[in-house]
């Protein structure tokens, strides 16, 4: 289990840290992610950086507990998002497969999370 829980840590520390960068350079691809009463740039940097300093956390003995808790807290967060996107006519993350796709695989990341916390 504990070589599951350290590949765990370099794939998240991966998706969160490019996650991360992207919400910084590409902050119009994720517009349509929040919602309209949001102010949307503020956002998108926010939890953009917020990603990229939970994933780099993964990367350090002392923080991957923390960093661990702290993803599990964001993809809770996300989750209403990736629902509330997968009922528009017209997904943000594009098609409507890939939406509701995306629903069970925020639940396999949360787990993933949750690993990661358990063997830290």
């Amino acid at each position: 289990m504990q070589d599951l829980s350290l590949l765990l840590r370099i794939l998240f520390n991966f998706i969160f840290c490019f996650a991360g960068i992207m919400h910084i350079i590409k902050p119009k691809f994720f517009k349509n992610f929040i919602p309209e009463f949001l102010p949307k740039l503020a956002v998108n940097y926010v939890f953009g950086i917020v990603e990229f300093l939970l994933g780099l956390g993964l990367f350090f003995t002392d923080t991957v507990k923390i960093a661990a808790i702290g993803i599990l807290v964001l993809l809770t967060i996300f989750l209403p998002i990736h629902i509330w996107d997968a009922t528009k006519i017209k997904p943000a993350i594009g098609s409507k497969p890939i939406a509701y796709v995306r629903i069970p695989m925020q639940f396999l990341l949360m787990y993933g999370a949750y690993i990661i916390y358990l063997h830290a």
